[in-house]
């Protein structure tokens, strides 16, 4: 069966929303660097740590994850920064 959405490999990142880790103090400077992207086909990535095996157990009620999906986390302050760039539904 198909899915009603499919990530598209081929985008590119257009720009970050939001600041750095680095300009919120998040980042050691060597290997942390979560981040939120928006994408040129208007997809968001997130990079975080993934805790998809943590989280699994203990979804809440009618949230599940593919093979294929990893639940991540990211600093909350870094969404906060990040609402003065995204676009309203």
């Amino acid at each position: 069966m198909a899915r009603s959405w499919e990530a598209d490999p081929s985008a590119s990142f257009e720009r970050r929303l939001g600041k750095s880790a680095k300009e919120l103090d998040r980042s050691d400077g060597r290997d942390e660097c979560p981040d939120i992207w928006q994408l040129d086909n208007g997809d968001i990535a997130v990079i975080g740590r993934d805790l998809t095996a943590a989280y699994t157990l203990r979804l809440p009620e009618g949230v599940s994850l593919a093979p294929d999906e990893r639940l991540v986390v990211i600093p909350g302050i870094m969404l906060s920064a990040a609402k003065a760039d995204i676009a309203d539904a």
